[in-house]
């Protein structure tokens, strides 16, 4: 069994920090001791990793992407393949996509046909939720058979009418069947039905543009929407959690209900807190690559966004990670927005633009790590193998330059797609080593790692409850 010890680095979790080495054997961290201590330095290793001046986080865990999803008669540009390679560059080390129930097929279908995209190609750990598209007696019966073999949490949508959107009866239902399975549900919160109207007139007026997508999904259709979920989940008695948390209004309902004492939990993304209505807004139709939903919002929600994170009214930053192209993909929906398929790129950014939120101070660094790590991993039955640095852990580890300096550009990146939501933005801190499961996937901007060596990851129920 190969050893590697990590020396001299500021390990860095959600609990604590320290200076510390790091001892891994094959795939597991087995123990830390304080660097220059006797028995740190009585560690012998195949492989040592000089961490001096730099920091050691856990990897990454990613709790919302979208890895080829179908959407608006395209597909998302990011394979299974090189989207975990993008997310091993931006230093995350497990993923936790979406299977997709289709309406008229069973849950089993759906997740067999996401294990069947994934199997033997990912770069770094991955693991299932399951969206489902059509609540009935036999997929509410299904939701306990995975809950059994560790898909523990189902996402439902009050958005897109006709295509993933479940009635108020039908969530109840969901909701009630996580209730006594620990099922966690998510919640895609916006009342599609009023959308749609609005979506509409807008077209019939000549509103065409990729602004009015913005416009259209009003926030307080996103508010009352994550009100009516919340207001279910208490009659279910079932936890919630509700996704890419994007206005302000809806912070405020997630905040009351947590004020409450209920078991309400939120999500939001990088694109929300840095970038807004104004990108909609660009000229020609440059805005369509800022095209996702929940939308971008008018800049002064970003404040409210990130006073959630800092008082847990908000418990984690994912990235909603849907890459459309913008040459041939994000142009379907010329002359159209509602054609415009909905979804940013992100999953190789969020851990820099989250440790750039640490020098701005909007953030602590182990604040840092428990929205980025720890959290999602304990919401999503994955910790402590994952989201932390602890004996028994799995070596899932980055080794952090605090101090390096990068402007993100599709140039740069490694996601499949043609464009970067953050173009030219100047950040400070980047990867330099990141390792999955003992196993150094990247080293100083190059990929040493190999389709196939991400392994699936059964979880248990929510740990954060």
């Amino acid at each position: 069994m190969s050893r590697t010890v990590i020396r001299g680095g500021l390990v860095i979790t959600a609990a604590e920090e320290m200076h510390a080495d790091v001892l891994v054997e094959g795939e597991q961290v087995v123990a830390l001791a304080a660097t220059g201590s006797d028995a740190a330095d009585a560690w012998t290793a195949d492989r040592v990793i000089d961490a001096t001046g730099l920091y050691v986080i856990p990897g990454g865990v990613d709790a919302h992407t979208h890895m080829q999803l179908p959407f608006g008669g395209t597909e998302a540009s990011d394979t299974f393949e090189t989207g975990t390679r993008a997310a091993a560059f931006g230093g995350t080390t497990t993923i936790v996509d979406f299977a997709v129930q289709s309406v008229g097929s069973s849950l089993r279908a759906g997740l067999d046909a996401w294990h069947d995209k994934a199997a033997g190609v990912c770069a770094i750990d991955y693991s299932f939720h399951m969206i489902l598209g059509d609540v009935n007696d036999a997929s509410l019966k299904e939701m306990d058979l995975l809950v059994d073999e560790g898909v523990t949490s189902f996402k439902l949508f009050m958005a897109y009418p006709g295509v993933f959107y479940s009635d108020d009866g039908q969530i109840l239902r969901a909701m009630q069947r996580g209730a006594a399975n620990g099922g966690l549900i998510m919640m895609h919160a916006e009342n599609g039905i009023a959308i749609d109207v609005l979506v509409e007139q807008a077209l019939a007026a000549g509103r065409t543009d990729p602004r009015y997508h913005g416009e259209v999904r009003r926030e307080l259709l996103e508010a009352e929407a994550t009100h009516r979920a919340v207001k279910l989940s208490q009659v279910a008695g079932s936890p919630l959690y509700v996704v890419h948390v994007s206005a302000a209004s809806a912070v405020a309902e997630l905040a009351k209900a947590r004020d409450e004492g209920l078991p309400v939990f939120g999500e939001t993304c990088p694109q929300y807190l840095y970038l807004s209505t104004d990108n909609l807004a660009e000229p020609g139709f440059e805005g369509a690559k800022y095209v996702c939903s929940t939308p971008l919002r008018p800049r002064e929600h970003q404040a409210a966004l990130w006073r959630g994170l800092r008082t847990n009214d908000l418990q984690v930053v994912s990235t909603d990670h849907c890459p459309f192209c913008f040459v041939g993909q994000k142009e379907l929906g010329r002359g159209d927005f509602s054609k415009i398929p909905n979804g940013l790129p992100g999953v190789e950014n969020r851990m820099d633009l989250l440790h750039q939120a640490v020098l701005d101070g909007h953030l602590t660094r182990r604040r840092w790590i428990e929205i980025a790590c720890a959290t999602p991993a304990r919401m999503f039955g994955l910790y402590p193998r994952k989201g932390t640095v602890a004996p028994g852990a799995d070596a899932d580890l980055v080794v952090y330059d605090p101090a390096a300096e990068q402007t993100v550009s599709a140039a740069t990146h490694h996601m499949n797609v043609d464009y970067s939501a953050y173009e030219g933005r100047r950040l400070t801190g980047r990867a330099r080593t990141v390792l999955s499961r003992g196993t150094v996937v990247v080293d100083d901007g190059v990929y040493l790692g190999r389709p196939g060596h991400g392994r699936y990851q059964p979880r248990s129920t929510c740990q954060y409850l």
